[in-house]
């Protein structure tokens, strides 16, 4: 059953990408009246010198395994990112990935560097992106519980982006941002494909949030990236952070969230958490 999932996965992701191109985006004459949109399968296999047939039952979802210069030509051949290309190849490989025990160890040294970073918002995530620590500053800016040892267990950080009415629109940044943050969540997904609370979770969101469910039959996927963000909060005001997203080597489940501060925005944070 996971394997005819993960076949379907891939298959869905080449057919998404191979309709949003059109002959002319890859140098290719147009003969004919099309019924659907997007290159056509003989075209996106000419494109990447594979057989017709054979990227035929990659789309529907057969069992196949291409190789590694086979996936980059079709890569190439689709005008992939490198984020979607990555992806392609995490896809292909999914058979091969053993679904895997989550590491959640936070050491001693990365507790204290989170609360040592106030009053610059800091979190801990999880492989599925659990909450699993964070500080006073990141409390305040984005509506958290109090952080405790005896924390209730799983508080997801995209259960919360998604359903948060405390949030406001600002935090997402509007569609686009959103749109941004499922796609990174589908790259994480793609990690572990074989992981029952990440299954679970989709399943959620996707009963949830009309948003998710609209944008993650998409395909999209992103990896994240330093940028910088605002946001207002009533209490806080305008506020400005460089957003920085860290991966311990021993600890590759784990993500480190920093946003760093404008002077003027940890000065007035800081007030807050001594008051």
């Amino acid at each position: 059953m996971e394997q005819t999932s993960s076949r379907r996965s891939l298959g869905e992701f080449l057919r998404i990408r191979r309709e949003r191109l059109t002959p002319e985006e890859v140098g290719l004459a147009s003969y004919g009246r099309r019924r659907t949109s997007g290159l056509r399968r003989e075209e996106v296999a000419q494109l990447a010198h594979i057989g017709t047939s054979w990227y035929t039952s990659l789309e529907q979802g057969r069992s196949v395994n291409p190789s590694e210069d086979v996936l980059n030509n079709i890569a190439k051949a689709l005008r992939l990112t490198e984020d979607e290309r990555r992806h392609l190849h995490l896809l292909a490989r999914s058979d091969q990935q053993e679904p895997e025990e989550e590491d959640r160890d936070i050491t001693t040294g990365l507790k204290r560097m989170v609360k040592a970073m106030d009053p610059h918002p800091a979190f801990v995530l999880g492989r599925c992106w659990d909450l699993l620590l964070w500080n006073k500053a990141a409390e305040l800016v984005f509506h958290v519980p109090s952080f405790s040892e005896d924390a209730t267990p799983n508080f997801n950080w995209m259960r919360h982006l998604l359903t948060s009415d405390r949030l406001g629109p600002d935090v997402m940044d509007g569609a686009s941002r959103t749109r941004v943050l499922i796609a990174q969540f589908r790259a994480d997904y793609a990690r572990f494909p074989n992981d029952a609370r990440f299954k679970a979770l989709i399943e959620e969101f996707m009963e949830i949030s009309p948003l998710f469910r609209e944008l993650w039959p998409m395909h999209d996927v992103e990896t994240a990236t330093d940028h910088r963000k605002q946001k207002y909060d009533p209490r806080i005001g305008e506020m400005a952070f460089e957003h920085l997203t860290l991966q311990p080597p021993t600890h590759p489940d784990l993500k480190v969230i920093l946003f760093t501060a404008s002077a003027d925005t940890a000065a007035r944070l800081l007030r807050l958490i001594e008051a």
